[in-house]
């Protein structure tokens, strides 16, 4: 009886547990949104690859010298977009903020980390008047490293809590009754679920290519993305970079005011002179 337990068990294992992995990976909990648009900004469906994004477009404050998008993180929404709308529209950026696809109120089954993601913000990039400042977080983070590799538009990057790859943050997260074999039975799974290759979702390969600046920042107390990701993605980069490590923060914890006042001084040193230049340029 113990042994037929056992290999019924290990049959469920094989059969169950990588089509339990793949839903997990690209379904992520689907936050609406339940809060107006902030003052300045209009609700706009937004053309992605495929998918209708929902997002809110926002007007700066006085002349425009450049758009920032905001890319929120995995199972969250917009509604994270509100400080950052704020703090950045008096200095003469335009916020554009969306739910990514498969959150939200955006269309879309499946969440693939970069792979068709950044086909939508490229096509968003078509809409907004540049240059463009990138402001991602976790899974927003990673979206905006693998656009900025090859979309000249982008002339900054902050990244939030980047994970390096797909692959080794899924098996980090995974439980522990995955084992090797279950984990690449639940990638091919959601490969061949979500039409997308899993190795090539892969923002530390992307940073190589990069040559804006980058401001990689990390909780360093983030035990579910330690910040040896943003560490592999600084190695790689390739152009003007910073990591900013801050103390006693967790993967979703909210970064202190006074990070965000660094982040808003970095930005401003590093984007808003070269829109502002390129506005003004002489034609």
């Amino acid at each position: 009886m113990t042994i037929g337990l056992v290999t019924a068990a290990c049959a469920v294992a094989a059969t169950e547990l990588p089509a339990i992995g793949a839903n997990a990976l690209l379904h992520p909990a689907r936050r609406a949104v339940t809060i107006p648009a902030p003052e300045g900004c209009i609700t706009r469906t937004l053309s992605g690859a495929g998918a209708r994004l929902t997002g809110w477009v926002c007007e700066t404050q006085g002349q425009q010298h450049g758009t920032l998008v905001y890319l929120h993180g995995i199972a969250d929404n917009r509604e994270s977009s509100i400080g950052i709308i704020r703090r950045f529209g008096p200095h003469g950026l335009a916020v554009v903020a969306y739910d990514s696809r498969a959150h939200g109120d955006s269309t879309g089954d499946a969440c693939t980390y970069g792979y068709f993601e950044q086909d939508d913000l490229h096509r968003i990039l078509d809409t907004v008047a540049g240059p463009v400042v990138l402001v991602g977080n976790s899974l927003g983070a990673s979206v905006a490293l693998q656009e900025a590799a090859h979309d000249p538009r982008v002339t900054a990057v902050v990244a939030i809590a980047a994970f390096s790859d797909l692959r080794t943050i899924a098996t980090e997260r995974a439980p522990f009754v995955f084992t090797g074999g279950i984990i690449d039975g639940a990638f091919a799974r959601a490969e061949a679920d979500a039409h997308f290759r899993a190795d090539a979702v892969s923002p530390v390969a992307a940073a190589r290519s990069i040559t804006a600046p980058v401001l990689l920042v990390h909780g360093a107390a983030d035990v579910e993305t330690p910040p040896a990701h943003s560490e592999r993605i600084l190695t790689a980069l390739a152009g003007p970079k910073r990591l900013l490590l801050v103390p006693g923060i967790g993967h979703n914890d909210g970064l202190p005011a006074s990070t965000w006042d660094e982040i808003e001084r970095w930005v401003l040193r590093s984007a808003v002179p070269i829109a502002s230049a390129a506005v003004h340029r002489p034609l």
